[in-house]
């Protein structure tokens, strides 16, 4: 089991998420990140591609699989950002509060174990008055897809590094003390239990 988590699971969760009905997600929310840049779960690096380089003056990657560390050091030899990396789940942000102006996270509030703490820890380092930037997929508004999200998760989420198909990513937000200023949602392609998309931008409460 750990062969296919450190080796096996980060090829293929690149892969999942590299397709182009995602990318075209990124393409609505990465390019509003601002300033000093935390990335929780940068993953394999591919929002860097993304930033507005006239925008962003350096992108904290927030990761803790080695192997995805590496992926996205690939990349971001390729893109004109300072990029550094920490080497710490979600729950865990060594930086001072009040140091970011844009906390980024996409395709990640799925899969942190305790999402609640992790976004305490996103409210606590950014600036006051500063973004936190949102891309995820969650729980869908529909009963019947709801219904086979319930059933299939607790088998999907042992085989999937922990991702869950059916958290309220906007009550999750809202209840860390953010007050989402704009959201949208939608189905984008693909399974409809996997593919209930929330973005938009909040701000501390």
């Amino acid at each position: 089991m750990a062969f296919y988590n450190d080796v096996i699971l980060p090829w293929g969760i690149n892969l999942a998420c590299g397709g182009k009905p995602i990318a075209k997600q990124r393409t609505k929310i990465v390019p509003r990140a601002q300033g000093v840049v935390l990335e929780v779960g940068i993953g394999s690096g591919l929002n860097l591609p993304f930033y507005d380089t006239a925008k962003v003056t350096k992108v904290w990657g927030l990761e803790p699989s080695a192997q995805m560390r590496r992926m996205a050091e690939g990349i971001a030899g390729e893109v004109d950002l300072e990029v550094e990396f920490l080497d710490l789940p979600g729950e865990e942000i060594p930086l001072d509060d009040g140091s970011v102006d844009t906390v980024l996270v996409t395709y990640t509030l799925c899969t942190i174990p305790d999402a609640a703490q992790a976004l305490a820890q996103m409210r606590r380092v950014l600036k006051p008055g500063a973004e936190l930037l949102f891309c995820e997929h969650g729980r869908a508004p529909d009963e019947g897809v709801r219904r086979w999200q319930n059933r299939i998760d607790p088998i999907w989420s042992k085989f999937s590094g922990g991702c869950h198909l059916n958290r309220p990513i906007d009550d999750l937000i809202t209840a860390a003390g953010f007050r989402i200023g704009d959201m949208d949602t939608m189905y984008i392609p693909g399974p409809r239990t996997h593919c209930f998309n929330y973005w938009g931008a909040a701000v501390a409460a």
